[in-house]
């Protein structure tokens, strides 16, 4: 390998090992906000956080990885023209073409990778999130119950509040309720309770010693009953079916043997990936092609308006081809091959020799 591909290899790899880890910190900081505001929400367990974080970030990785490779290349270029390192490559006999093979040795590795986690570990982790939730909604309303937060019951009107809990037993203790029902507001109170199942696989929560109070809303219409037990139905939702995971959950065989609404644009999205990523790290080559005598962060921030711009078609694509406005191969072709003849057509622009003028 001569010194300035080996130079070139060793400066993508710094670079990219910087931008790669910044973004996957970000990321994950976001991520667990998010989460965490779920959790609080009573939407997800507190104790699927970090088991979901993990999986999307697995879902992430492939964006990442193509920009973090789009930036290196990108900052790369920039540096050698920003220190005049650019001149003595020129110098020795090299043109800004020649730094197609080395980008290329570093990228088609990262579109590999890139293939292999929008193929195959990116559906494995988006299903693994769909049966976290999953899992979660069919757990008893007991069993999300956190001590100390309001609850909204799955599927009615209700609003359960509870001091402490048992998950082990399914029991309850200082339960408020509240719901509406035929127009009147119903508030109950209980000292305790636990959840029972029938044999018709109903499931009930059994409330012991407590008050119900019944108001009409807008009269002075109010009822107090009293009770020693009080069963409160609870609402349960099946297993999932295979049919109910989304077309991001399903594998790429599965898409390709059952198709379906959305399959086609997610075939789309996780074979372009990989296309973007080789594509864009050529593009950044003419992109980063700066004159040193010039500001540096208007070229920076067109680069990147630029990649962004690439990043949003393909999703714009895949909702194309899912709602039928073109055809699966035409979006891929057009796409990417209009973003190569940019490529090509800038690096014409970079590499033509401008005649003398008044000759």
């Amino acid at each position: 390998m001569s010194l300035f591909q080996r130079s070139v290899k060793d400066e993508l790899t710094s670079h990219a090992s910087v931008v790669f880890s910044t973004l996957v910190v970000v990321w994950i900081s976001v991520l667990l906000v998010r989460l965490l505001g779920e959790a609080a929400a009573g939407r997800i367990g507190a104790d699927v956080v970090t088991g979901i974080a993990a999986f999307s970030s697995i879902n992430a990785l492939p964006t990442i990885i193509a920009v973090s490779v789009f930036i290196a290349v990108l900052t790369t270029v920039t540096r050698n023209y920003r220190e005049s390192e650019m001149v003595v490559w020129f110098s020795s006999g090299l043109s800004l073409a020649d730094w197609f093979r080395p980008i290329l040795r570093f990228a088609i590795p990262s579109a590999v990778l890139i293939a292999t986690l929008t193929l195959a570990a990116s559906p494995w982790a988006q299903k693994q999130i769909a049966e976290y939730r999953q899992r979660y909604e069919q757990r008893s309303d007991v069993s999300k119950v956190t001590p100390g937060q309001f609850l909204e019951s799955s599927g009615i009107d209700r609003v359960f509040y509870v001091e402490s809990a048992n998950d082990a037993v399914d029991r309850v203790s200082n339960v408020f309720a509240r719901w509406i029902e035929n127009g009147r507001l119903n508030v109950l109170v209980s000292g305790g309770g636990m959840l029972e199942d029938q044999p018709n696989g109903d499931r009930f929560m059994v409330l012991e010693s407590g008050h119900r109070y019944e108001f009409v809303p807008g009269t002075p219409q109010f009822r107090l009953m009293s009770f020693e037990k009080y069963g409160v139905r609870m609402e349960s939702k099946g297993p999932p079916s295979a049919d109910d995971l989304s077309t991001k959950a399903r594998s790429t065989m599965q898409l390709l043997r059952e198709g379906g609404q959305g399959a086609a644009g997610e075939l789309l999205w996780r074979v372009s990936m990989p296309l973007l990523a080789i594509n864009l790290a050529l593009l950044a080559i003419p992109l980063g092609a700066v004159n040193p005598r010039l500001g540096r962060s208007g070229d920076i921030v067109i680069a990147l308006l630029v990649a962004l711009f690439y990043l949003n078609m393909v999703n714009l694509a895949k909702a194309w081809v899912n709602n039928g406005r073109v055809d699966f191969f035409v979006a891929l072709v057009g796409l990417h091959g209009a973003v190569a003849a940019l490529t090509a057509a800038l690096m014409y622009f970079r590499l033509r020799v401008k005649a003398p003028k008044g000759a």
